[in-house]
């Protein structure tokens, strides 16, 4: 036998090492040290070296375990059927290499005409395992997989989630059964929990999974029950019954008639193309759905295959998750550098160093405010997890302390504005700071002219950031007022600004004069006023002056309008610096008809709430909300059980499932456009 290299020894040891402290933070500390992505990048280098040198591979190996040790604290279970791990691909290539394998260890190769394997489909919720124990219909037992082999017994935890039965309901109930499912945290109930746990002044949870984890093993059942959980099964352990279930789908829905959640995604497919199909349909879904999935698992589904495929040491042979790309990764911050906003709002922007996460390369992250940086407790030169899901703005999760190097540099808020030196001020009961500069600071005047000429508000076409940037720096501009007064003769010779372009763009500049009372409402950038409001506004005061008449008691009495916002229109309004913008864009010329309050009164949609979901081949979805809001509709952007009515476009995902499950009524586009047709 050849003698394994030095530094293939140290190597290995090392991996082992980190994965076994990795392991403990994960199970039993609940604080994971780094993302999922750098773990299984660990475990496959772990795993390659034992493949290339067998005799290295010894007992205490990560990879020869299921997870880690289970904690100390509640009473240990151990588990008649071990909770077994999943084996991974990473690509369609290992993906098509696992269906081969199952093939040949079925003898299907052996015959003239391969058939295909019929596998169930279903996204991988990420949350944390749990064992559920039933006799005779009675849940006896709840326990968390642990290390595969022994977990802790969380009953008391388990009962306080609604979607798991305590008692089973329906006909042909198994004497015993041990139900595997997830218990996991929707995406809305995270953003809660973190919001309460900020304003407490309480740690924050790095992701869902980690929450749902930590919420399973509070020693006070009352945290747990305060706590949005949910549970799906996915599975079973032991089974005692007259009859089984044949597929892996029919003992799901035999479980959905006993009252267990089950994903409503769930799906048989035959043949591994098919399989790569459904990835990509649910990639696609992903970033709609109501909770965080980090990959597909796919199961043959013939239980009787199952049984002949058997198991290896820690996963079965007749299941393989394929993971999505990573939402977290590991990275350096390099500096923090100050924006400031449309309002005045100045926010650290931190420059990263660049790494691939979420389908992207990120090099940027929001930092928010000063309190976020206090509760991180991060520091330039820090190691960093970034999370980032689908369209999400990249996000500095947590701060890995271990790594941090001896020149790490505090950050250090501005008490002067980076643009324009004015002080910078937070007002009492705000988490922003803002330059007090108002238009005397550049940065301010060029985000409000962005605003102003931006697609939603007057919609100027042509007048990108770069071009607003250099007419505000050469002087040609102070104000969105000015942009009416611009000739092509000054802006031809600007860089990149041809006679053409210059043409065009005062074309789109005039055209952009007549709009509606709404977008106008936008398009001045008051706090807190977006396009709702904006809507809002128009349709209760019908013009302009109204609203610039109306007091704060006023604009309370409007609904969707609280307390704050009408504070700021009051302020925007009493501003005589605006008010002379605003006269000066009226004698400009921009215009937009005023509402007719008795038309408003008969809108056959008034009153009523909307729902778009989905996209929109024939009309745009801008234009399908504003013939709904023209009609007296409210759009709003989640389903409740208060929604009139849903349009459900090509690709709607969990708005669609919930307005189904409230029984919301539901038209798609075809059906919408004819209903305009006739209102």
């Amino acid at each position: 036998m050849a003698k394994i290299p030095e530094h293939v020894l140290v190597d290995y040891e090392r991996l082992k090492d980190e994965l076994n402290q990795h392991n403990h933070s994960y199970y039993v500390l609940d604080d994971p040290s780094v993302p999922d992505s750098e773990y299984d990048r660990q475990m496959r280098l772990l795993q390659d070296l034992e493949a290339q040198y067998p005799s290295l591979t010894t007992a205490d190996s990560p990879s020869q375990r299921v997870g880690g040790e289970a904690l100390s604290s509640f009473d240990q279970v151990r588990h008649d059927v071990p909770m077994l791990s999943l084996d991974n691909a990473f690509s369609d290539e290992e993906l098509v290499d696992f269906d081969r394998k199952v093939k040949d260890r079925l003898n299907y190769s052996a015959q003239k005409e391969s058939p295909e394997i019929e596998f169930a489909c279903e996204p991988k919720l990420d949350g944390a395992a749990v064992s559920l124990l039933y006799r005779d219909g009675l849940l006896v037992r709840g326990a968390t997989r642990g290390d595969g082999t022994v977990g802790e017994d969380i009953t008391a935890n388990v009962r306080t989630i609604n979607s798991i039965p305590i008692k089973l309901v329906g006909d042909n109930i198994p004497s015993l059964l041990e139900v595997r499912g997830e218990i996991y945290l929707p995406r809305a109930g995270f953003d809660a929990l973190n919001t309460k746990a900020i304003a407490a002044g309480e740690k924050a949870f790095v992701n869902p999974r980690n929450a749902a984890a930590g919420s399973l093993r509070q020693l006070d059942s009352k945290i747990t029950a305060s706590r949005p959980l949910e549970m799906c099964a996915y599975s079973v352990g032991q089974f005692e019954a007259d009859i089984t279930p044949d597929t892996h789908l029919n003992m799901l829905v035999a479980l959905g008639r006993w009252g267990f959640k089950i994903n409503e995604h769930v799906e048989v497919v035959s043949g591994i193309a098919a399989c790569e199909d459904y990835y990509q349909r649910m990639a696609e879904r992903r970033d709609n759905l109501a909770y965080d999935i980090d990959g597909i698992v796919y199961k043959v589904n013939d239980l009787k295959l199952q049984e002949r495929l058997g198991f290896v040491a820690k996963a079965p042979r007749w299941a393989i998750a394929r993971k999505f790309p990573a939402q977290e990764e590991m990275t350096k911050l390099l500096d923090v550098e100050f924006q400031v906003g449309r309002t005045g709002a100045v926010t650290p922007v931190a420059r990263l160093e660049p790494v691939f996460v979420g389908g992207v390369t990120v090099s940027n992250a929001t930092l928010h405010n000063g309190d976020e940086i206090k509760r991180l407790g991060i520091c330039i030169g820090d190691t960093v997890i970034i999370r980032r899901a689908g369209d999400v703005i990249p996000k500095i999760a947590k701060v890995v302390l271990e790594k941090r190097p001896a020149d790490a540099r505090e950050i250090v808020f501005p008490d002067r504005c980076p643009v324009c030196e004015s002080s910078v001020k937070r007002a009492e009961g705000e988490a922003v700071a803002r330059c007090s500069g108002g238009l005397f600071c550049g940065a301010q005047i060029k985000q409000a002219i962005k605003h102003f000429a931006s697609r939603k508000a007057m919609d100027i076409d042509g007048l990108g950031d770069k071009l607003v940037d250099l007419l505000v720096d050469k002087n040609a501009i102070f104000s969105v007022a000015d942009l009416y007064d611009l000739k092509a003769e000054q802006l031809i010779g600007l860089e990149r600004l041809a006679e053409k372009s210059a043409t065009n763009l005062v074309a789109a500049i005039d055209a952009s004069k007549k709009t509606t009372l709404a977008k106008f409402f936008f398009s001045l950038g008051i706090r807190e006023v977006g396009e709702t409001t904006g809507q809002t506004l128009a349709n209760n005061f019908g013009s302009l002056d109204a609203v610039i008449e109306a007091d704060a008691e006023t604009l309370l009495e409007v609904d969707d309008i609280g307390p704050i916002v009408a504070r700021h229109i009051v302020n925007f309004f009493r501003n005589p610096d605006n008010l002379s913008i605003i006269q000066a864009l009226r004698e400009a010329g921009v215009q937009w008809p005023d509402i007719d309050q008795n038309a408003q009164a008969s809108q056959p949609l008034k009153g009523q709430t909307w729902v778009l979901t989905g996209g929109m081949e024939v009309m745009s979805r801008a234009e399908a909300k504003d013939r709904l809001q023209d009609l007296g509709a409210k759009v709003a952007g989640s389903v409740s059980a208060k929604t009139a009515q849903v349009v459900a476009g090509p690709g709607a995902g969990s708005k669609l499932s919930k307005a189904q499950k409230l029984e919301v009524p539901v038209m798609d586009e075809a059906e919408f456009i004819e209903f305009l047709s006739r209102v």
